[in-house]
């Protein structure tokens, strides 16, 4: 079909019809004026299929072009072809989007569609019931009007969204949210609100669970550590009793050893508000650290320590020197006697670093995004061997989280480890 419209069958028409009118000037003998007179009426009938094209396009209702003839009729269709295929594609756009809309609306958190201005485009019905949104007579507020919190319009300002935001809901201080933004598309941003006021709750009953039975756990096992102490100094060197005394006891010590450390854990994580203006003298901390690791070490291994002279640092002295005591206590007992392990403080770009360094064991890849996690241990043979109870880097984690650091682990197997944390510039002291 597409041949009948082509230019070069549209010129022949053009030709044959002009050829017509001077024949016909030919026989009256009036070639030219006949000629004009074929280009105006061609001129004319042209006019006229523009004038029917325009008020069809524009006035007339029905979808049907109207019925053209000669080179028009190839316009006329090509045009409702090219309706058709529009309104096709109409309705892939508007089935997508209501696929798109059912999607959003199955979405177990609250979903908000923001322009690069932070303009509401879209919610969905979640969105309405826990952010208290109208909809649609919130499409186009601004967002921070509708969510008037000091904390979220910060986060809004800042245009950092790595983590999420938490806090309350806006129709309720009871209930807790989790905010997280991602950008998309040509600058236009999704809020994802979460309520995790159930998980905050169940958190709270878990970190008072753990330490209200470690609590318990305090005295029985004084009291039973004293009676064993009692029944070791009643038995002869040479009693069948003496090795099961021995084990019992070493036992009970473990459990007591990791009994301090869940309250331990449990004191940090409830110190969200510590004092991060106190300034803690390293160069002391360093020396009182020095000290206990040789105590722990027993001349079984070559220690080396270095601190840069004047770099303190602002924060809670307990949690800070209970994540360096970890550390080092971790990388004694996980290297063999004869092994190297350094301990260094140092001024870096960012801020000070604090490094252990063994020539222990090592870690394979596959466990150290897991080694911050409460009672995880790579091997459990050698961690009951060493007396390990897999909560010591867990309250370094959560120590760190208060400094606003975090630890970074390097390890291969057989050849070493380096356990690193860096104290942010704005805490350093020089």
């Amino acid at each position: 079909m597409f041949r009948s419209y082509s230019g070069s069958r549209l010129l022949l028409r053009l030709v044959g019809i002009l050829f017509a009118f001077a024949l016909v000037g030919i026989i009256i003998d009036q070639i030219t004026l006949a000629i004009i007179i074929g280009c105006v009426a061609l001129l004319g009938w042209h006019y006229r299929q523009i004038s029917r094209l325009n008020f069809w396009l524009w006035k007339d209702r029905k979808l049907t072009p109207p019925q053209g003839t000669g080179s028009w009729e190839g316009i006329f269709n090509g045009i409702y072809r090219l309706q058709g295929k529009n309104r096709r594609r109409v309705g892939q756009l508007a089935s997508l989007l209501s696929r798109f809309r059912q999607g959003a609306e199955a979405l177990p958190d609250a979903a908000v569609v923001l322009d690069s201005e932070h303009n509401i485009l879209w919610c969905n019905k979640l969105a309405q019931l826990i952010l208290g949104f109208v909809w649609p007579q919130d499409n186009g507020q601004r967002i921070d009007n509708l969510i008037r919190h000091p904390d979220f319009s910060e986060y809004l300002k800042k245009g950092e969204f790595k983590e999420p935001l938490e806090l309350a809901s806006p129709i309720s201080d009871q209930r807790l949210l989790e905010v997280r933004l991602m950008s998309y598309g040509d600058r236009q941003l999704l809020l994802i609100a979460r309520d995790i006021t159930r998980i905050n709750q169940l958190e709270g009953m878990r970190k008072e669970f753990v330490a209200n039975v470690s609590h318990e756990l305090k005295t029985p096992l004084t009291v039973l550590q004293g009676y064993l102490e009692i029944m070791q100094s009643m038995e002869e060197p040479d009693s069948i009793n003496h090795k099961p005394l021995n084990l019992m006891q070493q036992q009970t010590r473990r459990m007591q050893s990791m009994v301090e450390q869940l309250l331990a854990l449990s004191r940090i994580e409830d110190g969200a508000d510590i004092d991060l203006e106190q300034t803690i003298n390293m160069t002391a901390m360093l020396d009182i650290l020095k000290d206990e690791a040789s105590a722990l070490a027993l001349d079984q291994y070559e220690l080396t320590f270095f601190a840069e002279d004047n770099l303190d640092c602002h924060g809670n002295e307990v949690q800070l020197r209970s994540a360096c005591t970890n550390l080092i206590s971790n990388a004694i007992r996980y290297t063999e006697p004869g092994g190297k392990i350094s301990v260094r403080w140092e001024l870096v770009p960012t801020g000070a670093r604090f490094s252990v360094t063994d020539t222990g064991l090592g870690i394979a890849p596959q466990h150290i995004n897991r080694l911050t996690e409460r009672f995880y241990r790579v091997d459990n043979a050698r961690s009951s061997k060493t007396g390990g109870s897999g909560l010591g880097l867990a309250i370094v984690k959560h120590a760190l989280n208060h400094h606003y650091s975090e630890l970074t682990i390097t390890s291969e197997p057989d050849k070493g480890s380096c356990f690193s944390f860096i104290i942010p510039i704005h805490l350093v002291v020089k």
